[in-house]
């Protein structure tokens, strides 16, 4: 195998240069360009790796809030590679981790006291799960990372740790026929590798439960809310304000308050239904159907919105129409996004699901933009 060449790159917050490709040897780096969480070097095999911290620090806390409320999250990850906890030896175990550095962090701190091994997969900054789902945590990839890491000279025995979320991305059999590793699937949180290393690598049925609390899911929802309200709102509210203070003379700036202010707050109310209410109440609204449990969730807002403020009571036939049509589906589009953040899905059910509601929601928005219209000119029509 020819030598490979290795490299500085910063990572996640640009805050260092870090171990080569492999991971299985390091360049000398500026002190202050390295991040807090490196806290020296570890001999692996014929190299050297980094080790890191088990303790998160203020920082890390704070990224990993940012990464959760914003877009700092697509370009908050790790260099994949071989990194140490500890003082691993040949005989410590290997645990594989995905280079979103939030998967990474929560991996190191659970590693406390522990000496051990994380080989980290090449995922492009996505978590396990959804990583083993789109194929990016899966076994060409592991197989890459453990030749590269020239793992068989790091350790002497020939066992690996995956994730029990990541199983779905990874063949066992491939792996040991094509790096002589075997992969014992760990448990589904990081919490309890401590108890099943212990154990002999034994998971207790509770360490292969997958749970999804309500905290859970109420800590993933700004992953919905924030790209709704950045991608589709800002348009929708343009639209809206334009569409109602058009007028044959020209874009009235009060009609486009008065007629287009109920319609702003629905928007609002649609957001809030499918990307907060459908995942808090998700055991409890009828229907396996996330599309389906959004729009109800979203019909129900709907109605007690428009009834509280009673915005429509002398409203357009044509306007009541559009609005019990178009709000209850942008609800259920936006909660049919949140299968890409739960574990209550799998792959073939979300492309069933999809190609059911995508052309409904695209016949729903056509027919949605056909009621205006006709709302439109026949109100200009009117002496």
């Amino acid at each position: 195998m020819a030598e490979l060449k290795f490299r500085n790159e910063l990572i996640g917050n640009k805050a260092a240069g870090l171990s080569s490709e492999c991971g299985c040897s390091i360049s000398p780096v500026a002190e202050e360009e390295k991040p807090r969480w490196i806290t020296g070097t570890v001999s692996a095999g014929k190299g050297l790796v980094y080790r890191v911290s088990t303790d998160l620090t203020n920082t890390d806390l704070w990224e990993h809030i940012r990464c959760r409320i914003s877009a700092f999250r697509e370009n908050y990850t790790v260099k994949p590679g071989l990194y140490a906890v500890g003082e691993p030896d040949k005989n410590s175990e290997v645990l594989v981790s995905a280079n979103y550095k939030l998967s990474f962090d929560h991996l190191r701190k659970e590693l406390k006291g522990i000496s051990a091994w994380i080989l980290v997969l090449d995922t492009k900054g996505i978590n396990v799960w959804c990583a083993a789902g789109k194929g990016t945590f899966g076994t060409d990839e592991l197989v890459k990372r453990i030749a590269l890491a020239r793992l068989h000279e790091v350790v002497d025995h020939r066992n690996i740790i995956v994730p029990q979320l990541g199983a779905p991305g990874v063949s066992a059999y491939r792996v040991r026929r094509a790096a002589g590793f075997k992969v014992l699937y760990g448990p589904v949180y990081a919490k309890d590798i401590p108890a099943y290393v212990a154990a002999g690598r034994k998971a207790t049925p509770e360490m292969r439960a997958v749970r999804f609390t309500t905290t859970d899911r109420l800590v993933l929802t700004p992953m919905e809310i924030n790209p709704a309200m950045k991608k589709y709102y800002p348009w929708y509210s343009v639209a809206i304000l334009i569409f109602f203070g058009l007028q044959p003379a020209g874009i009235m700036f009060k009609g486009a308050v008065m007629g287009g202010l109920p319609f702003l707050g629905l928007g609002l109310i649609s957001v809030f239904a499918g990307g907060f209410l459908t995942p808090l109440l998700l055991p409890w609204v009828p229907s396996r159907s996330f599309a389906v449990k959004g729009w109800l969730v979203g019909l129900i807002s709907v109605m007690l919105t428009s009834n509280i403020f009673r915005l429509f009571e002398q409203s357009n036939g044509l306007l009541l129409f559009f609005v019990y049509l178009l709000f209850p589906m942008a609800s259920s589009y936006i909660a049919l996004q949140f299968t890409g953040s739960t574990t209550f899905t799998g792959m073939s059910g979300v492309k069933k699901e999809l190609k059911i509601s995508v052309p409904v929601y695209i016949l729903s928005a056509a027919a949605s933009l056909i009621l205006l219209v006709i709302y439109k000119t026949g109100h200009w029509g009117t002496p």
